[in-house]
């Protein structure tokens, strides 16, 4: 069983690595070429600390169920207290791939730490990664070498804020290429959303799933094999819904198909469609419809 490393600070990712110490204790850029991959092999490693990565590709990836070939530079993206699991140290090294570093600590009391949660691509899946066209890379390795050139300096009362700004406008040109990478790939998009309205017709004709209850963000993704955030993410350009928006459109859209054809009480097309309480499921359609499950049938009929 792989051994467990819990990973709390700059200055000791750096002693593990075998690299010198960081130039300032919350951040730092890390070159891939200058680490020793021995110690970190065949481990779970959780970091208590923000990873962007730059990695080089020249393989098959996978997306969803899908395959794409790319051999431009890959963006990967973690948040504090992922776990991460490591094989075999690479054989060859790209020299331009490298990993920047900050702890939670650098943007605790800033306007970027109360809304990092907003860059849910920090959540994505490894096989989720944003896929740089050269111009792309260009704009991401001019940022970072004006936040490594910020705090390799001695520091003063600006640091910090050139720092953290630098830093922001990092992550929100990233928010801006991935949006570039889900318009480029909305075939494929559409095959995922396609898939999800099957799953969820499937699942509201399963009596047997309908009894575990209504279907969870997590099992949808689980069921397509993408990322929770991802799936979101990619939902909401494609329909303009989060995946929760649109399992409860599905479901209330079922739900006016039931209340028109069928007889049955509210009660029972509430427990049909796996809600728990009929409450919920008539508070759910009155905040969707406008009207209650009772009005709308009889606004119909």
């Amino acid at each position: 069983m792989a051994e467990f490393l819990n990973i709390k600070s700059i200055s000791k990712n750096n002693r593990l690595l075998g690299i010198p110490k960081p130039k300032h204790p919350l951040i730092t850029l890390v070159r891939h070429k200058d680490v020793d991959w021995t110690h970190i092999t065949h481990k779970n490693l959780i970091w208590n600390f923000y990873q962007i990565t730059l990695k080089y590709h020249n393989a098959e990836l996978h997306y969803g169920r899908q395959n794409y070939d790319f051999e431009e530079g890959s963006l990967i993206f973690t948040a504090p207290n992922q776990v991460i699991s490591t094989g075999e140290a690479p054989t060859e090294i790209d020299e331009k791939a490298w990993g920047l570093l900050f702890h939670p600590d650098l943007i605790r009391n800033t306007e970027l730490g109360q809304k990092i949660h907003q860059y849910s691509f920090f959540n994505y899946e490894a096989n989720e990664a944003l896929h740089l066209s050269e111009v792309e890379e260009k704009t991401i390795l001019e940022i970072v070498a004006k936040i490594e050139h910020e705090y390799s300096q001695n520091l003063d009362q600006h640091s910090q804020t050139l720092i953290v700004t630098n830093l922001e406008l990092l992550l929100n040109y990233c928010l801006r290429f991935y949006d570039r990478q889900f318009y480029t790939r909305t075939h494929k998009n559409k095959s995922i959303v396609a898939q999800l309205e099957t799953l969820l017709l499937d699942y509201v004709n399963d009596n047997s799933r309908l009894q575990l209850g209504i279907p969870t963000v997590s099992y949808c993704a689980e069921q397509i094999n993408i990322s929770p955030n991802y799936l979101s993410d990619l939902l909401k350009k494609e329909t303009g819904k989060t995946t929760k928006e649109y399992i409860d459109y599905f479901l209330i859209e079922k739900a006016k198909t039931m209340l028109v054809s069928t007889k049955n009480t509210v009660t029972e097309i509430a427990y049909d469609l796996g809600f728990e309480s009929s409450q919920y499921f008539s508070k759910l359609f009155k905040k969707k419809t406008g009207l209650t499950p009772v009005k709308y049938r009889n606004s119909v009929n």
